[in-house]
């Protein structure tokens, strides 16, 4: 099984940002660029992509080069795309506002692709109940959207995070963790969920098809180079749904693009459609475009930059959540309007769900 390397605290990552990255990507018109992703279901067509014909394919029709780069550390992608060695990155919802938005770097997320339902989960030892994680230890990478996940488990149970500890454990080291005798309580994401349930004493009592939408997979830019070079993200929505088809067809081509996938993430074609099954994917357009325009995208991005802000991951001194300003595809911003640094549009989707690519 194939998982991130090494997994950086996002409140160090933090503070590398603060001392400064001087290279942040210039807002040009340009032919070629860098895309950054790692892995995860909901990302592996990119690298299916990249390794058959189908980036090439859209970057001639542009007449762009687009080189796309496999990261085994999540956290490393994004703090190269932060630092300005990549002009677009696979992230989550959460660490897009935590990391480049809050490090200065303004980021439109150009494809929504998926969001967590039932991939991201709460795991005890020899315990069946959400209630039982009351003082225990819980494993997780910390600041991630694990622990996220632990906090909205909490509150719907009426407890807090005072009420257990948290250990923070790299994804790296989660499975050989929960085989010790001293963990007890993990929080994690597939594929090392579906491997932790493979114990007969784990028990997964809380997982992300409880709190629906709330953790979103993305593709995202820096808004400066897609604004001057709007055929780069023209030719991302066109990759995407070119390969995310691949994950429903009930075809031998769509068979084996997810087989090839799955070996690619560690796992055989099974353990990656069980995957697929607890995620809600975005493999049509007008599906992302309804999604992302929805009253629930701000409704999720208020919970999430609270969060932040409670964690101090908002910046040093951050007098509250509003510090960042969210702009959702309406324009109604959350947040600060002078400070927008996270963008989320329908533009790239919509021209896609329009056959307009």
């Amino acid at each position: 099984m194939q998982t991130f390397s090494k997994i950086l605290s996002i409140a160090a990552l933090s503070a590398s940002l603060a001392l400064g990255f001087s290279s942040i990507a210039k807002a040009e018109q340009k032919t070629e660029f860098k895309v950054a992703w790692s892995i995860y279901v909901g990302w592996m067509p990119w690298g299916y992509a990249a390794d058959h014909g189908i980036v090439k394919k859209w970057a001639d029709k542009y007449s762009i080069k687009i080189d796309v780069t496999q990261f085994n550390d999540y956290v490393e992608s994004m703090n190269q795309y932060t630092a300005g060695a990549f002009d677009a990155v696979t992230l989550t919802n959460m660490d897009g506002l935590s990391i480049p938005a809050a490090g200065g770097v303004d980021t439109t997320a150009v494809i929504v692709g998926d969001f967590s339902n039932g991939n991201d989960a709460v795991i005890l030892k020899d315990k069946a109940s959400l209630a039982d994680i009351k003082g225990q230890n819980v494993n997780l990478v910390e600041f991630s959207v694990s622990h996220y996940l632990l906090a909205r488990a909490l509150e719907s149970i009426k407890l807090t995070e005072r009420d257990v500890k948290v250990v923070n454990t790299s994804d790296a080291d989660m499975v050989a963790a929960y085989k010790t005798a001293d963990v007890s309580a993990v929080v994690t994401w597939n594929p090392l969920v579906s491997t932790i349930l493979e114990d007969p004493t784990a028990k997964k009592v809380f997982d992300s098809s409880q709190v629906p939408g709330e953790i979103i997979d993305l593709m995202v830019a820096n808004s400066g180079v897609l604004k001057d070079n709007p055929n780069f993200g023209k030719a991302l929505a066109g990759i995407w749904y070119e390969t995310a088809a691949l994950l429903r067809a009930d075809t031998a081509e769509g068979k084996a693009a997810r087989e090839a996938m799955g070996s690619a993430s560690g796992t055989d074609l099974a353990g990656f459609e069980a995957q697929l099954a607890a995620t809600k994917l975005f493999d049509k357009p007008a599906d992302a475009v309804a999604f992302t325009a929805s009253p629930s995208l701000p409704k999720t991005m208020d919970l999430v930059r609270n969060f932040l802000f409670q964690k101090g991951l908002l910046g040093n001194g951050a007098p509250s959540a509003d510090v960042i300003g969210i702009e959702m595809p309406d324009g109604k911003v959350l947040g600060d309007t002078g400070n927008v640094k996270l963008r989320f549009t329908e533009t790239y989707m919509k021209a896609a769900a329009d056959a307009s690519l």
